[in-house]
């Protein structure tokens, strides 16, 4: 039988190409496309018969099946993130730098659920079962009920599987270990990644098991190999922070079952990953007062209202080209805020370098963060600190007018729980009278620079 045409794939994006080159166009990346061996069946109408198929029944929306109980991992932070916890049959992909905790944080989370009664079983492509056990032990984890092998034949992982009774949670680490002897490829591959992700998922689906798949991350941070592998699994999970920093973020990009963008907070410690109960408080740990240049943010992520301080630094420049260096924010987002203020306020950042910082290492993507880095370059510029006992969001719009944001009310709250008692935020239709909070009323950036005391021009 005639070979098939064969195709090209990435390894690190997963583009797909009918010819080889050095270079990826898709990510730009060398030496990364490798070929793959494509099928020897001749192709649907060329002479070739079609399989016959049978029929399926059709049924309709509405439905009377339960909603199914979710597994607690024990591990409030990460069952958050999921949603509330993990569901039977469901897939999940956690991906994150190499040694930001991922092994670490699930070989918690089994033995957590296995203490509570439920059966769990972690499979690794990478490490051997001795390193798993030292890692156990040094956790303090080593007497839970949790089942271990080290494999990476995916065919040989379903036929130990199925047949398993009362399965609560499966964790491969690491999905890029795996490989099918289904196709010839090797591990690592595009294809090897999407047959191995596929076939682990559908046993998950038929018998009722949750499943945690460990990803690699490229160079920029995205989970290595095909993105249809994150089209196929029902929750995407990353895990943030830089190894040298003891905070680790934990976020959801996708979930079927909760709310995305929802995060948790652990702090890397001796005995493994602590959970931040108020992350708020830790973001603000060690904030000096009366210091130009730093504003408090009240933000919203996923469903929690959280607080973090944004430091900005306008500095003389000596360079032809003054330098816009930003961590935590988008940076085309800073360039906008910074044309607004010179365009309608007559501020002037010409010849300054600006750095702009979210502290404690989070990443913020809402809008509603423009109005507290303006107050933060405001400040700055003039040298005029903002009042320590207050909070700033707001969105800007390109006209230099403030414009509402969502959940207003839930962030005087968690404000007010912290002992601020000022916040700088665009008029609401309705103010919590809970939050028991002095709210002055931003409408454009004109009346931030009149509330903040500082004259124009600067």
């Amino acid at each position: 039988m005639a070979r098939g045409q064969s195709s090209f794939a990435c390894n690190n994006c997963g583009a797909v190409t009918n010819k080889w080159s050095g270079k990826c166009e898709s990510c730009h990346q060398w030496n990364t496309i490798s070929e793959e061996a494509g099928s020897s069946a001749p192709p649907i109408g060329r002479g070739a018969k079609a399989a016959k198929g049978q029929a399926i029944t059709l049924t309709s929306l509405a439905g009377n099946e339960a909603e199914p109980e979710r597994k607690k991992t024990g591990i409030s932070e990460f069952d958050r993130v999921l949603g509330g916890g993990l569901v039977p049959g469901s897939a999940t992909l956690i991906g994150g730098d190499p040694g930001i905790g991922k092994s670490t944080l699930l070989l918690q989370a089994v033995a957590s659920l296995g203490k509570s009664g439920g059966r769990v079983i972690y499979i690794s492509g990478e490490e051997a079962l001795a390193q798993l056990r030292m890692r156990a032990a040094r956790l303090g984890v080593a007497d839970a009920p949790v089942e271990l092998a080290a494999e990476t034949n995916v065919a040989d992982i379903c036929k130990t599987l199925t047949g398993q009774k009362d399965l609560a949670l499966v964790v491969i680490d690491s999905i890029q270990t795996m490989w099918s002897p289904a196709i010839e490829a090797a591990p690592g591959t595009v294809s090897q990644v999407r047959v191995a992700g596929q076939e682990l998922i559908h046993f998950a689906k038929k018998n009722d098991a949750a499943l945690v798949l460990v990803g690699h991350v490229t160079k920029d941070g995205q989970i290595a190999g095909p993105r249809v592998l994150e089209h196929m699994v029902d929750t995407v999970i990353y895990f943030e922070g830089d190894r040298g920093d003891q905070f680790r973020i934990l976020r959801a990009i996708k979930n079927r079952f909760g709310p995305a963008h929802e995060i948790g907070v652990f702090e890397m410690q001796s005995e493994g990953l602590v959970e931040v109960q108020n992350p708020s408080a830790l973001f603000l740990e060690g904030r000096d007062d009366n210091v130009p240049g730093a504003a408090v943010f009240a933000g919203i992520e996923g469903t929690r209202p959280l607080l973090v301080e944004i430091q900005a630094l306008a500095a003389p420049s000596s360079l032809a080209t003054p330098r816009r260096a930003v961590v935590g924010w988008d940076s085309n987002r800073l360039s906008m805020v910074l044309a607004v203020l010179e365009a309608r306020c007559g501020l002037s950042f010409a010849g300054r370098d600006v750095f702009l910082n979210v502290a404690g290492g989070l990443r913020i993507n809402e809008p509603a963060a423009d109005l507290a880095v303006a107050a933060a370059l405001i400040s700055s510029l003039s040298g005029t600190p903002i009042p320590s006992q207050s909070v700033v969001f707001g969105e800007i719009s390109l006209s230099g007018a403030v414009r509402p944001v969502t959940q207003h009310g839930v962030r005087l709250k968690e404000a007010a729980k912290l002992g601020f008692e000022t916040a700088y935020a665009p008029p609401a239709s309705k103010t919590s009278e809970a939050a028991k909070m002095k709210v002055k009323p931003i409408e454009d950036l004109a009346s931030l620079i009149a509330a903040l005391g500082v004259s124009g021009g600067h």
